[in-house]
C-alpha cells in the first residue's frame, strides 16, 4: 500500500509536469545546499528546481504522459520545471554548470518533445523570447517602410513621366 506522503509527492510532481512548458533533468551529486540555493536563484522566477526520488519522479512523469524521460532517472536526479521562457532556464542551468561541474544536464522535454543534453545547451544559446520578438517587429517595420517608399515613389515617378511627355510634346509642337 502506498504511503500518503509518497502519493502526495507524485501528485505534486505530476501537476508540475503537466503545467510546465519544459522540464530539464539534471544530476546534482556533489553540490552543497548553498550551491543548490544559488542554482534555484539563477533559474529565475519561472522555473522550480526539485530534487526527488527517481522512482516517484518517473511515476509522476508517466502519469503526466511523459515517457521519454524514463532513462534519465538513474543516479542522483533533480528536475527543473519551467513555466516561463525555457531559454532563460536553459541559460541559467548552462551557466551554473560551467561554474559547478557537479551539475550535469541529462536531458529534458519541451512542449512534449524529448530533448538531449546537447539540444538543451543549443536552446540556451538562443536569444530570449523578448529579444527575438523585438527583432521580428523590427524586421516587419523595416518591410513596411520599404513598401511605403515604393508606394510613394510610384505616383511621383508617374507625375515626372507625364511632365516629361508634356515637355516633349511642347517641344515637338513648337518646332513645327
Amino acid at each position: 500500500m502506498a504511503r500518503p506522503d509518497k502519493v502526495d509527492a507524485v501528485e505534486e510532481m505530476r501537476d508540475k509536469f503537466r503545467n510546465s512548458n519544459a522540464a530539464v533533468v539534471t544530476a546534482y551529486t556533489g553540490l552543497t545546499v548553498a550551491q543548490l540555493q544559488q542554482l534555484r536563484r539563477s533559474l529565475g522566477e519561472n522555473a522550480q528546481y526539485r530534487v526527488a526520488k527517481n522512482t516517484l519522479t518517473k511515476i509522476a512523469a508517466n502519469e503526466a504522459g511523459i515517457t521519454t524521460l524514463d532513462d534519465l532517472f538513474a543516479g542522483s536526479s533533480a528536475v527543473a520545471f519551467v513555466t516561463g521562457d525555457p531559454v532563460e532556464a536553459a541559460k541559467g542551468l548552462r551557466d551554473f554548470a560551467k561554474d559547478n561541474p557537479n551539475l550535469v544536464i541529462k536531458g529534458g522535454v519541451l512542449d512534449g518533445k524529448a530533448l538531449s543534453a546537447d539540444e538543451i545547451k543549443k536552446l540556451a544559446d538562443l536569444e530570449s523570447r523578448e529579444v527575438l520578438l523585438s527583432k521580428l517587429a523590427g524586421a516587419f517595420k523595416a518591410k513596411q517602410s520599404q513598401a511605403a517608399s515604393v508606394f510613394q515613389a510610384l505616383p511621383s515617378k508617374l507625375v515626372r513621366t507625364v511632365d516629361a511627355l508634356r515637355a516633349k510634346q511642347d517641344e515637338q509642337g513648337g518646332a513645327e
